[in-house]
């Protein structure tokens, strides 16, 4: 299992965005201080909120998006 942490650190990546950066404006965006250190003890400890996330791929410019999986099994068994 992919854990968070390299996830967000692989999209900022794609980004150009160091993870100080994306705790900048994360701070920026909540109007408060949000630290590198904060943003990574969350991310390491797996305690990040889904509300976070998805604050964070909204400023790398993603859509978090649920893809029901026994649905596109059932679509590959039938091709």
């Amino acid at each position: 299992m992919v854990k968070i942490v390299n996830e967000i650190k692989n999209l900022a990546n794609d980004r150009d965005i160091t993870l100080k950066e994306l705790a900048e404006k994360i701070g920026r965006v909540q109007n408060k201080n949000y630290s590198l250190a904060s943003l990574s003890q969350k991310l390491c400890r797996e305690t990040i909120s889904y509300k976070e996330v998805k604050l964070i791929a909204d400023i790398l410019g993603y859509r978090i998006i649920f893809a029901d999986i026994n649905n596109s099994i059932r679509i590959q068994q039938k091709v």
